[in-house]
């Protein structure tokens, strides 16, 4: 129950919500003058935008761009085969470009473009030819009105969310309710039994969610106090409650007991994150990264237990102890906001990497939002016509999936809120979306080169610059959360290569990595069907900046400068591995061995 353009990975990864903790957004400091090269290149990715914003209008939501906003994703007949058609449009027209363009700037971010735009092409043919289409239709349309009605998006904007919400539901001239649409999508080929069928475990957490989902478009609705949306609302129920039963009735009984992917599908997954080794070079690295986290928490969580009167030594124990000391839902947010507004100054002091002056963004998840993306996410601002608005990090109470007897202990206890805030927040994925708003960083690098290695290896890393500066307790837990995303990169491949069951990889989670079973839940859930592939990318990017940040240690020595080093890394934006080594290697190190 997947989309497949290049837009909804980008906007499915980091989910849409809005604040609690500011009403107004916050200033942000003078932007500098837009290098020429950068207009040119944002002009030259219009084009790309354009073509992508006719099938997925939500998306405009995301990016900050009005005029979109009472549109809906196209999923007409041959929505897949017309969209492939622009984007290959779109693709010769960059090409063009890059036949004349000079600058090398320019160069690299036509270039990147043309990839970004054959990727998405490859990846609709791929899952065209491989999957039975199926989608989440109630969760699509909560993302569609959720990336409206947000303290991110301008009063008038959020006033269009009913008429998004009509053309959703088939209310609107011309419009067809977009769930009879996913219907017939699915029907029109479900006679072609060479088509992969959605998981069972998959259908049954769509079941689960659709409920939420329009109870918490009602909720908006009601927040943002929009009126004449009662007729809409009601629609809404009738034709969540028909599509549920029909995916009870139809879909359900003909999911798949498994959830293993065929090795094409999963290379293009991996590939769409930016992993560019085989699986079995991935589960081999982490393996051993899994090792030796776990003998490093070994190592730390004796002096943890004397630290906190803790009667214990094996790492398992002190971690279950720490999450006892559990905090009420009603404190949370305060708890992580003391946190947040320590980390700053130990950011600055410790000479990290350059920090705003303003505060940041913290809020809890409503349940909708928790179905939707139940695990710690950061939700970015708009990155085009910004006008201050910030980005949030947003902190899950619940997994909807796991059921009320299983709930979440894994971060509502002090010692984690330092490598959450760190990962999520600073010096992790706020200060580098920040980055690139407050730093003019091209809309080709901020949007068309985005994948999670370059996204979530900079949280990481973000988080491991941190861990010296962190109570005993706070390093213990982060880390876990980096044993926990070695065991990602190890389990994620083994699942859908068929190397273990879900059973097995349960136990590792539970026992080995000392997540609450809700939390294992989500885990498995993301490797088998929510995002196969993706789990393996924070493990992969945090490996390749480390290899790069040695690399240039060693050829700058003595004049090796961290608070350099982690700016740079930010003022390239989202480049990709290989190309942000190319950067370091060919600017950062020539210009840093000139210096006195």
């Amino acid at each position: 129950m997947k989309t497949t353009l290049l837009a909804a990975a980008l906007a499915g990864l980091l989910a849409a919500a809005s604040p609690a903790h500011a009403a107004k957004p916050a200033a942000t400091a003078a932007a500098p003058a837009v290098p020429a090269w950068v207009q040119t290149s944002n002009a030259n990715a219009q084009l790309l935008l354009a073509a992508q914003l006719r099938f997925q209008p939500e998306s405009a939501s995301f990016f900050g761009l009005p005029g979109y906003d009472a549109k809906v994703a196209y999923l007409g007949p041959d929505n897949g085969k017309r969209a492939r058609a622009a984007l290959a449009e779109v693709r010769a027209a960059l090409q063009q470009k890059l036949q004349v363009e000079r600058d090398p700037n320019v160069r690299q971010d036509l270039e990147i473009m043309i990839g970004a735009a054959g990727d998405a092409i490859e990846s609709s043919e791929v899952n065209e030819r491989l999957l039975l289409p199926s989608y989440d239709a109630p969760q699509l349309v909560f993302g569609g009105i959720s990336g409206l009605l947000s303290d991110q998006t301008p009063a008038d904007r959020r006033a269009k969310a009913l008429d998004r919400l009509k053309a959703y539901l088939g209310m609107a001239p011309g419009t067809t309710p977009i769930m009879s649409l996913a219907r017939q999508r699915y029907e029109e080929r479900a006679g072609d039994t060479a088509l992969l069928r959605p998981s069972k475990l998959e259908v049954e957490q769509a079941l689960n969610n659709a409920q939420t989902y329009a109870i918490g478009i009602r909720k908006l609705f009601e927040k943002y106090k929009l009126k004449g949306a009662d007729a809409a609302l009601k629609a809404l129920d009738a034709q969540t409650a028909d599509y549920v039963a029909w995916v009870r009735a139809t879909v359900l009984p003909q999911a798949r007991a498994d959830t293993q992917l065929p090795r094409e599908l999963y290379a293009l997954q991996l590939k769409n994150v930016g992993i560019d080794i085989p699986p079995e070079v991935l589960v081999q690295r982490a393996r051993l990264e899994f090792m030796e986290t776990r003998a490093a928490m070994q190592q730390l969580a004796p002096l943890v237990a004397k630290a906190k009167g803790i009667d214990a030594t094996d790492y398992r124990d002190v971690i279950r102890a720490l999450k006892k000391d559990a905090i009420p839902n009603d404190k949370l947010e305060a708890r992580y906001r003391e946190v947040i507004d320590a980390i700053d100054p130990i950011i600055r002091r410790e000479r990290i990497v350059d920090v705003p002056q303003r505060p940041m963004i913290m809020r809890l998840g409503t349940d909708a939002e928790n179905a939707q993306q139940p695990a710690p996410h950061f939700l970015p601002a708009p990155m085009i016509g910004n006008t201050g608005q910030q980005g949030q990090f947003v902190l899950p109470l619940a997994n909807p999936a796991a059921g009320a007897a299983d709930q979440y202990d894994d971060f509502n206890f002090p010692s984690v809120a330092w490598t959450l805030s760190a990962h999520e927040g600073r010096p992790g994925h706020e200060l580098q979306f920040t980055a690139m708003l407050e730093r003019g960083v091209s809309l080709a690098r901020s949007l068309f080169a985005f994948n999670s290695v370059n996204v979530e290896g900079w949280a990481l890393y973000a988080e491991a610059e941190m861990v010296p500066y962190e109570p005993l307790d706070g390093q213990l837990i982060a880390l876990q959360f980096r044993l926990m995303r070695a065991a990602r990169a190890m389990l994620d491949p083994m699942l859908n290569l068929g190397m273990i069951d879900r059973a097995r990889a349960e136990k590792v989670l539970m026992e080995d990595v000392g997540l609450s079973k809700a939390m294992a839940r989500q885990e498995l859930d993301r490797y088998t069907f929510n995002a196969p592939g993706q789990a393996g990318s924070y493990f992969y990017g945090y490996a390749r900046i480390l290899e790069l940040r040695a690399e240039t240690e060693l050829a700058l020595g003595e004049k090796f400068d961290r608070l350099a080093f982690n700016n740079f890394l930010l003022d390239q934006g989202m480049l990709p591995p290989d190309l942000l080594a190319k950067a370091v290697r060919e600017q950062f190190v020539p210009a840093q061995s000139g210096k006195h």
